[in-house]
């Protein structure tokens, strides 16, 4: 991202650069410099600009064995039976709401094990590869996805003294996120999360 002060100060530098060591030329190569940086501010610009009027939302993607073929809008959730009772055994083993993991994994990715977002995140409870790592856990199996996020997010609560709210926030933007603002960050869609999880989980 271009930051404007920057490019303010090195417009400045050159100019006075070009002032002291006095080349001939120096007025057409400020100019064009000069509207190269303008030219790369305005299209940063736009580009917020039309970042912001769009709703914000996380993309995923589905990778299942019928990619193969024509792209496939959306891929069927995992089975019910078999995703409840890896959710009901997680959140027992690590003192979770079971209503809290359903509600996290149906903001996730509405129960797609082949579920896999722009980021990298992978699965039901869209695990990234470090995180997953870390838990010693193989986010491409659903049981251990759903046992890894739930511990994930267990240890989110405890971070956050049982804090539902900035537990969540945690889990979608990350804790140091929370910590700097002392609460649920004000990102768009990190608020979005937030409120949707809740508003399920009630």
């Amino acid at each position: 991202m271009i930051d404007i002060a920057d490019v303010t100060q090195v417009q400045q530098r050159i100019a006075q650069i070009q002032k002291r060591i006095g080349l001939p030329d120096s007025d057409r190569v400020a100019g064009d410099f000069s509207s190269m940086l303008q030219r790369a501010v305005d299209r940063q610009k736009q580009s917020e600009a039309a970042a912001a009027a769009e709703p914000t939302k996380k993309e995923t993607t589905y990778h299942g064995p019928e990619a193969a073929g024509a792209a496939k809008a959306e891929s069927a959730p995992a089975a019910a039976g078999g995703l409840a009772t890896y959710v009901q055994s997680a959140a027992e083993k690590y003192h979770v709401d079971p209503r809290l993991v359903s509600a996290v994994i149906q903001a996730e990715s509405g129960g797609h094990q082949d579920a896999v977002s722009s980021a990298g995140a992978i699965g039901v409870m869209q695990i990234m590869p470090d995180t997953a790592k870390a838990l010693g856990i193989n986010p491409y199996d659903m049981q251990q996805n759903i046992e890894g996020g739930t511990h994930y997010l267990r240890e989110m609560l405890d971070m956050f003294g049982g804090d539902v709210p900035k537990a969540l926030a945690a889990y979608d933007a990350g804790p140091q996120a929370v910590k700097n603002y002392g609460g649920v960050p004000p990102y768009r869609e990190t608020q979005d999360y937030v409120r949707k999880i809740m508003k399920n989980y009630r």
